[in-house]
């Protein structure tokens, strides 16, 4: 008789729900502390933080959609998203639409930084480094 659902190892889930249920929770956990980075910190610290959280954020959504993607791949993904986001504030699109909401404003900022560039691709290798190390560990135990 198999053991109930609840009471599987981790190890024994599909692999696809392996990935997603680390990076539902990296997703939350990383909301959490960007909006508290920000709040707490502020000044160049919160904004820099926040802005490389935004891309572990990212990171971890496209981990979440689709839970196989090679590390470098998801953090490739998720600097040109960024990256692309950050491009589109030259226009006045997200400016405007920032205007709309906060949610708007956390999501399409409002105005280019190149400092910001630099603070994406922290988030990025930070997010790379964790998923890398999470997956050898894993794939040792």
């Amino acid at each position: 008789m198999s053991p109930a659902p609840l009471t599987r190892p981790f190890s024994a889930l599909p692999v696809a729900l392996r990935s997603r249920l680390p990076a539902a929770f990296a997703a939350v956990v990383t909301v959490a502390a960007g909006l508290t980075v920000r709040a707490v910190t502020g000044g160049w610290f919160g904004k820099y933080a926040g802005d490389a959280l935004y891309t572990v954020l990212v990171y971890a959504l496209i981990v979440l959609v689709w839970p196989r993607v090679p590390p470098a791949r998801a953090a490739l993904g998720a600097l040109v998203f960024s990256w692309a986001v950050e491009f589109a504030q030259l226009t006045p699109l997200p400016a405007a639409l920032s205007q709309a909401g906060v949610l708007a404003r956390l999501v399409l900022g409002s105005t280019f930084g190149v400092a910001d560039l630099a603070a994406y691709a922290a988030g990025a290798a930070l997010a790379w480094t964790a998923h890398t190390l999470l997956r050898r560990v894993s794939r040792a135990g």
